[in-house]
């Protein structure tokens, strides 16, 4: 085993940090509380090849694997989350889900523009009444001819407006069952493909979340992912995948906090000695490091794992629980350890802290993980 970065996600991190550094931190805020959703930044994000992290060379991508990708999602993360976020939905939903289930023509289609980000991605399985419910979903396509006709709207889509290509995952059979589903792509500027409504959300506010709307949309078979009735069965495994970046998120979200929570605790002074040297204090930092350690070894065998094509559920959803529950109770000590300068939109806590929240929401709940993890220990 080697607990160390190689030399390739030495590159990579040093890479983003100067990247970040230059290009994010100085407009978080305004990002923030704007919601915008900075475009030109991803284009740039995309020369660097960190839009196309596990897409092969020959299709226009970095051709990395997971333990860099994890790098790179949690660099970008520990200074600005919501730009993190939009780097993972990218990779891991949109663009992976193509990768892995389209043929070669799709794959030759949209991943290179994919992976250089000349086009934006959105994936979209959630809909108004079937969260965690997938099974449930609404959306429908009915077969005309060689085409499909589009009925129905996804929310909570991160790049609904912007994006420029989705994957969506739509109903072709009975309600319930989980193959009577089924994978399309579909191009902005296709009738009767448009968005809706922009969330108004609590943080990850520089990552653009909205509806999408089909009305009927008609889509060429050409179009189709994989065979009929595979969606679901496709979705499952690509966020297998997708664990692995909110922990990446997660992780660098824990760092972030706790960084700036060490840095202020060492400045800040109190009855004649930094605040560090209280107990009270010191043990908040001792618990916060050892939890991100943990969070860390747990997202890497996952990774390692995917890595070699071995079985993953289990511990991907294990290093999504964990590091998302982690990063949320190391942003809120980070907030206490500042105490009101903590409260306040002057220091970085207070956005770690309002990001935080949606690791464990996204991509399946801690409760959804929890489900997944116990059903696949009673299998063994």
């Amino acid at each position: 085993m080697n607990f160390g970065y190689n030399e390739t996600q030495s590159m990579i991190a040093q890479s983003i940090r100067d990247f970040a550094e230059q290009h994010i931190r100085p407009n978080i805020m305004e990002w923030d509380e704007a919601q915008t959703f900075p475009v030109p930044l991803f284009k740039k994000l995309g020369e660097m090849g960190f839009m196309g992290v596990l897409v092969p060379e020959e299709l226009g991508g970095s051709g990395l694997g997971y333990h860099e990708y994890i790098t790179v999602v949690e660099e970008i993360s520990k200074v600005d989350p919501s730009i993190g976020l939009s780097v993972a939905a990218h990779n891991s939903l949109c663009t992976n889900h193509i990768l892995t289930f389209g043929n070669e023509e799709q794959k030759k289609k949209w991943i290179p523009k994919l992976a250089t980000a000349e086009h934006i991605g959105a994936w979209g399985l959630t809909e108004h009444n079937t969260g965690s419910d997938a099974g449930g979903m609404n959306t429908t396509a009915v077969k005309d001819g060689n085409d499909w006709i589009i009925n129905g709207a996804k929310n909570f889509i991160t790049h609904a407006i912007s994006g420029d290509i989705a994957v969506v995952i739509v109903r072709t059979g009975e309600k319930g069952d989980s193959k009577g589903m089924t994978a399309f792509v579909i191009e902005k500027g296709t009738p009767g493909f448009s968005s809706g409504k922009k969330e108004n959300k609590l943080g990850m506010r520089a990552s653009e979340t909205a509806e999408l709307i089909f009305s009927d949309c008609r889509v060429p078979d050409a179009n189709r992912l994989g065979e009929v009735g595979q969606g679901f069965i496709q979705a499952m495994k690509v966020l297998d995948g997708g664990r692995i970046s909110i922990g990446a998120l997660a992780l660098g979200i824990a760092k972030g906090a706790y960084e700036a929570a060490l840095k202020y605790s060492k400045e800040r002074h109190q009855f004649g000695q930094p605040i560090s040297e209280f107990q009270g204090i010191a043990f908040k930092l001792a618990d916060m490091a050892t939890e991100i350690e943990a969070s860390e070894l747990l997202l890497h065998k996952a990774a390692y794992l995917k890595q070699e094509h071995q079985p993953m559920t289990k511990l991907g959803a294990m290093a999504k629980m964990y590091a998302s529950e982690v990063c949320v109770k190391v942003s809120s000590d980070a907030i206490q350890i500042h105490g009101g300068y903590g409260y306040t939109k002057d220091f970085p806590v207070e956005k770690f802290f309002r990001d935080s929240k949606l690791c464990t929401i996204g991509e399946g709940t801690t409760e959804i993980q929890k489900l997944v993890i116990s059903r696949n220990l009673l299998k063994e």
